[in-house]
């Protein structure tokens, strides 16, 4: 894949080419939108990346148009400081693939090229119009999938208010809802290149969280054969994530409480001190405040650290982001397994996966779409004989209340239905204006959500 990437932003473009040759695509850099349509010309690019407030034109339609004349079919990303839904919408129907607002998470827009990387135009002279063929995208380990439900959308303006501040975070949720998943999009908010580091405390004893979290010296104790450095020091400047922080031992809570204050670290073994500018982010599935008066938790690094708290909504709270999941995962293991497994449409294999309770939530959602597609043919739709015996079983035993009038009516939900344009801006909007996924979320395919927009506009 080739970019060209606009902006008379140097640092910002420099930034943004870096990123992408490490992440093996060959970039191109250009300063003013004249010289990007020159090379335009003498070259051919896959994709155009735009950073509209900083081009001489005055308007984004403007410098769209002027460059969808020489672009032949590249796709064109655009990224503002602070684009408006009317402005995203208009760019969207003029055919912009995505709209990025800064500060965003950089893995997204690898994501996004990653998935026009093997998009193929269904016409050579109708570039906007796309369709994927055996949809390869790839897929960061700290996947952040939005949803849509309401206690969803809750937590991200919890998380969109506090992401950009130095606010100290916990984090409360059950076992697999995505803790670090959060902690890696508030701490992306505050600044997407800075370091972030993640520990978890869950495993580890006082001698080695000490050197976890500090570092130690050559020779300090046994086996201390090299210097190491902690994660205080690794993430100076940057976030350090601390999962399920109630497990750390007491006394080692002493000395985190210490840095946290005076922001400064010692090395096991060290004899200076290193001061560290470091964001913490903590996690826990129990109720620090309860631990607090249960003498398991010291008090002063609570307070420390509650600065801001977010709960994430366990799966069974979130019925309508079920299929968003489902969707996401299906698509990541088949590009793992080299398949074409679709996802669940049957009312059966539906009404078993939303009505059951999920109690690893998400990353147990995950490992049950991972198994039905490795069972599940190729090129079919997942079935109830493709899930585990305790969904099956929980199934089949809320089915005996289920009357056929409740069956019907949610099949009528999901068949294709005339998509309002509110939904059609919300869909977008969670997004970020990517109209592969927004299809992807109303149920339809690109092509009707270009038709929708196209109809809407005239």
């Amino acid at each position: 894949m080739r970019v060209l990437t606009i902006s008379n932003d140097y640092n910002y473009r420099s930034f943004l080419s870096r990123k992408l040759n490490e992440a093996l695509i060959e970039t191109t850099e250009c300063e003013l939108l004249e010289d990007a349509v020159t090379k335009l010309k003498q070259d051919i690019f896959d994709v155009l990346i735009c950073c509209l407030p900083l081009l001489s034109k005055s308007g984004p339609l403007e410098v769209v148009h002027y460059l969808r004349q020489s672009a032949n079919d590249a796709a064109i990303i655009i990224i503002s400081d602070n684009i408006q839904l009317h402005t995203a919408m208009s760019l969207v129907r003029e055919g912009v693939y995505s709209c990025f607002n800064r500060p965003f998470p950089l893995e997204q827009l690898s994501e996004t090229l990653a998935q026009l990387k093997n998009n193929k135009p269904l016409m050579k002279m109708e570039p906007v119009v796309r369709k994927t063929v055996n949809q390869r995208i790839i897929f960061s380990e700290r996947k952040y999938v939005k949803g849509i439900s309401l206690v969803a959308r809750n937590m991200y303006s919890q998380i969109d208010l506090v992401g950009p501040t130095c606010f100290s975070v916990i984090i409360y949720g059950e076992t697999g809802t995505g803790k670090e998943a959060v902690a890696y999009r508030v701490a992306s908010l505050k600044d997407p290149s800075a370091p972030y580091i993640a520990v978890d405390c869950g495993c580890l004893s006082k001698e080695l969280a000490l050197s976890e979290l500090f570092g130690h010296e050559k020779g300090s104790f046994t086996g201390a054969v090299t210097k190491k450095i902690g994660a205080f020091e690794l993430a100076n400047n940057g976030t350090l994530f601390l999962d399920e922080i109630g497990n750390l031992d007491y006394e080692v809570q002493g000395y985190l409480l210490r840095a946290i204050q005076e922001r400064k670290i010692r090395r096991i073994g060290g004899t200076e001190d290193i001061s560290v500018q470091t964001r913490i982010i903590v996690a826990s599935n129990e109720n620090l405040a309860a631990a607090v008066k249960a003498g398991k938790f010291r008090e002063d690094l609570y307070h420390r650290l509650n600065e801001f708290e977010i709960a994430v909504p366990p799966l069974k709270m979130r019925p309508d982001d079920l299929p968003i999941f489902i969707d996401q995962f299906v698509a990541e293991t088949n590009i793992e397994l080299g398949k074409k497994v679709r996802s669940p449409k049957d009312a059966t294999t539906l009404f078993a996966l939303l009505r059951y309770n999920w109690p690893g939530n998400i990353r147990e959602l995950k490992n049950v779409i991972r198994r039905a597609c490795l069972l599940c043919p190729d090129e079919a739709a997942i079935s109830i004989a493709h899930l585990p015996v305790e969904i099956v079983h929980f199934e089949e035993e809320r089915l005996k209340n289920i009357n056929a009038n409740e069956i019907s009516a949610f099949m009528q939900y999901k068949k294709p239905r005339n998509i309002t344009l509110k939904e059609i801006e919300e869909a977008l909007k969670v997004t970020n204006y990517n109209k592969t996924k927004a299809a992807r979320y109303l149920g339809i395919d690109r092509k009707t959500l270009y038709n929708r927009l196209r109809i809407e506009h005239t």
